[in-house]
């Protein structure tokens, strides 16, 4: 989150394995696709969407780590992330409001 925060490039792939895939349950506003893959390309966007950073907080999504964007205190997506040998290989983004209810967020 810091480095996203930071529009820190370097720093999103010091933490992105190589073969890092993100996914969406639905197109974002901008036409973004619903899969992102590799780590350059989920820098990229993770830097896009930067302005929505510092709304990010951890938790946990449905007991893994994760964390949600809640601009104003109201939760506008969650996501739940995957981490083996020390490197990001999943995300996970529920934006979906009906999905978003019934996540169990800790």
């Amino acid at each position: 989150m810091k480095a996203s925060q930071e529009g820190d490039f370097e720093g999103l792939l010091a933490v992105l394995d190589p073969d890092v895939v993100v996914r969406g349950d639905r197109a974002m506003p901008n036409g973004a696709p619903l899969e992102v893959r590799g780590a350059r390309e989920v820098a990229s966007r993770a830097l896009f969407f930067r302005q929505l950073a510092p709304f990010a907080r951890p938790v946990l999504v449905n007991g893994a780590a994760g964390y949600v964007i809640a601009p104003q205190g109201r939760i506008f997506a969650a996501a739940a992330v995957t981490v083996v040998g020390g490197k990001v290989t999943e995300i996970d983004f529920v934006t979906d409001p009906d999905k978003l209810e019934k996540l169990r967020l800790t």
